[in-house]
């Protein structure tokens, strides 16, 4: 997905400004609006917002589950979670939010 690929059109944000949203720690819909604007005018971007959310690394189509559930079982570092998901194995774009989700543990 194009980094600059404007997802909510109301609000002019981008998939990179929800990405970095989700990076301070954003995992929901209405933390997305509070911190982007996004999905606040007509709506009609929410179920993309969602998917967005659902998503850690798309190289190897890792979810922000899969990688909670590697945190939650013990793994603590970037590298460990790539080991158990390969999330951040591939391209690295995703790391920052791997170690976000290390971090606060969600």
């Amino acid at each position: 997905m194009a980094g600059d690929r404007i997802i909510c059109h109301c609000k002019n944000v981008s998939y990179i400004d929800i990405r970095k949203a989700m990076i301070k720690g954003a995992r929901t819909l209405d933390e997305i609006k509070e911190m982007t604007g996004a999905a606040t005018g007509c709506g009609r971007c929410a179920d993309e917002i969602e998917k967005i959310l659902a998503s850690v690394c798309g190289c190897y189509n890792v979810s922000l589950k899969d990688v909670v559930d590697a945190v939650n079982n013990g793994c603590d570092t970037v590298d460990k979670v790539a080991e158990v998901t390969k999330a951040g194995a591939a391209c690295g774009r995703c790391k920052a939010l791997v170690q976000n989700v290390i971090d606060i543990k969600r």
